[in-house]
């Protein structure tokens, strides 16, 4: 038996719980009964946590008998991760606590096509600059290795923004910001704790157990480039890569998606996520929801992926030719067939283009799933609508990648 990974295991069980129940917190009767553990057992893991800053007393409750209960709650500041969504043209940091709670965030541009070292310097430049050019210490967690534990290197204060062609730097501030200081965690009541990490989401495909690029559809010269390690060494830092769409689903899943759902990412691409069972499946190679590339129109228009009359090259191409509807219908095509496969409980839908008109895309679709459900005779459709989360869903999803594993939430 594994003791250690056991232990890990049980302080995830009991963490995870903690942070389910928001302020209000748990005691530790409670969080016997819930995992299945001990009262010592229990006790011996909530005292570690409170000695680590993890958790904290949040109260009494009244108890049937005896001595009212202690109820403890989880410290969301102890904790950060940093998520990244790296889009083609773009890049948005956000900076979340462990309750998953943005605290901060950058956006700029980006060019996914300016090559490995001005991306990579580029999203090294605007996490750093999220951090505001300190250098949190980043804390062996339970669930993590101790030899993980590094200092944030090569924080460079007064950096900002993403580099250009050129090589000059510019920053967007977000809303009720300045440039280059947008969503600072230095502000008055924000304070780095302990820092997990990275996440990185971008388009696929890509392997995530490795942190190693494919051929990103339209930007082909990225193929087996590590960009885990390689942000890893810059940053210092551990980082953890992923599908921009995986790294969304994981997202909503930890935030309350029960069940099973397909998350449609439409943007500068399309892409599916996929929890099944209320866990994330990537499949065996990240294959899992390459959504965008099944070929519905044998003599279709070409794709970027070197094929023809897939789903994303009919969209997009709808949608640039402003034919929104048409863009819904094929998009809904796409979704029919998921549905017909996987039988999910429902849709979401996200993604910048989807954001732009989501009244139409969630009607668009939602007519497809309809008619598709009267030919089969079944008592309702597949329900469809937009994915929380809005602009900022993907990177919050990164930041996922590090602080799921946490909160015993690592599937795929």
């Amino acid at each position: 038996m594994n003791l250690p990974a056991l232990r890990s295991h049980n302080a995830a069980l009991v963490l995870d719980l903690l942070r389910t129940a928001g302020a209000e917190g748990i005691s530790r009767l409670e969080l016997a009964e819930r995992t299945g553990l001990t009262p010592q057992a229990v006790s011996k893991i909530t005292a570690r946590l409170r000695a680590e800053g993890l958790a904290t007393q949040a109260g009494h409750r009244a108890s049937t008998g005896g001595k009212p209960r202690t109820v403890l709650r989880l410290v969301p500041e102890a904790g950060h991760a940093v998520g990244v969504h790296l889009d083609r043209d773009e890049v948005r940091v956000v900076l979340v606590d462990l309750m998953g709670t943005v605290v901060g965030e950058r956006r700029a541009p980006l060019n996914l096509g300016a090559g490995a070292d001005v991306v990579v310097e580029g999203v090294a430049g605007e996490v750093e600059a999220l951090l505001g050019g300190e250098s949190p210490e980043v804390e062996a967690l339970p669930g993590r290795h101790s030899g993980e534990a590094e200092t944030l290197r090569g924080a460079r204060p007064g950096r900002s923004g993403a580099p250009r062609e050129d090589g000059s730097r510019k920053a967007e501030a977000m809303p009720g910001g300045r440039p280059g200081e947008a969503g600072r965690p230095g502000e008055p009541g924000v304070r780095v704790g302990a820092l997990l990490g990275v996440g990185v989401a971008l388009p696929g495909p890509l392997d995530h157990a490795r942190g190693v690029l494919h051929r990103v559809t339209g930007f082909p010269e990225w193929d087996g480039f590590p960009l885990r390690d390689a942000l890893a060494r810059r940053l210092g830092v551990p980082v953890a890569v992923d599908k921009d769409t995986n790294a969304a689903a994981l997202g909503l899943a930890v935030g309350g998606e029960g069940g099973s759902f397909a998350y449609l990412h439409l943007g500068t691409g399309l892409g599916a996520g996929l929890v099944i069972g209320g866990a994330l499946r990537r499949g065996a190679r990240t294959g899992a929801g390459e959504f965008g590339h099944q070929v519905v129109q044998l003599d279709g228009p070409p794709c970027g992926c070197g094929d023809r009359g897939c789903i994303e090259a009919l969209c997009l191409g709808a949608v640039a030719r402003g034919d929104l509807d048409e863009a819904a219908r094929v998009l809904g095509a796409g979704a029919a067939n998921l549905v017909g496969l996987l039988d999910i409980d429902r849709v979401l839908l996200g993604g910048r283009t989807v954001a732009a008109a989501p009244d139409r895309f969630v009607r668009g679709v939602a007519a497809v799933l309809a008619g598709r459900a009267r030919r089969e005779g079944a008592e309702r459709a597949v329900p469809v609508r937009v994915a929380p989360g809005g602009a900022r869903g993907v990177a919050e999803g990164a930041a996922q990648l590090l602080l799921a594993p946490l909160f015993g939430r690592a599937e795929g």
